[in-house]
């Protein structure tokens, strides 16, 4: 099950946030069709969050078709975006370069910051 980590301080919408990761956990193969999503109250209760950020979050996954709600049983993953296995080769060598870049005193947002500028040279134009 996903667990949701709001950053108040990143100046993205809560509800955002929410979306972004339940996104992310579907690329990495942590949601699979079929996986309950957490209620709106226990996402509330770890983030101490409004329930109605916790429900536009996942009315807004279910408009993307990428959850269902159904009454009196919770949401669930429709499909996935997982294009790449969390245990991929690729996500071992990143996993890797991240160590690097950390020993070498990066911070966060600087190996952020770097990230992004390769992913834009690599990547201009395609939607993401």
């Amino acid at each position: 099950m996903v667990q949701y980590r709001i950053d108040r301080h990143s100046g993205v919408a809560t509800y955002v946030q929410i979306v972004q990761q339940t996104k992310q956990a579907l690329r990495l193969g942590m949601l699979e069709p079929g996986d309950k999503l957490p209620t709106a109250r226990e996402v509330v209760e770890a983030t101490a969050i409004n329930p109605n950020t916790v429900l536009k979050a996942y009315r807004e996954l279910e408009r993307e078709g990428l959850v269902e709600a159904r009454r009196g049983l919770g949401t669930f993953v429709r499909r996935s975006l997982n294009t790449t296995p969390a245990d991929s080769p690729l996500r071992t060598e990143l996993d890797a370069w991240a160590e690097r870049a950390r020993a070498s005193g990066l911070g966060r947002d600087d190996v952020a910051a770097l990230f992004t500028a390769v992913l834009e040279k690599h990547f201009q134009g395609e939607p993401s």
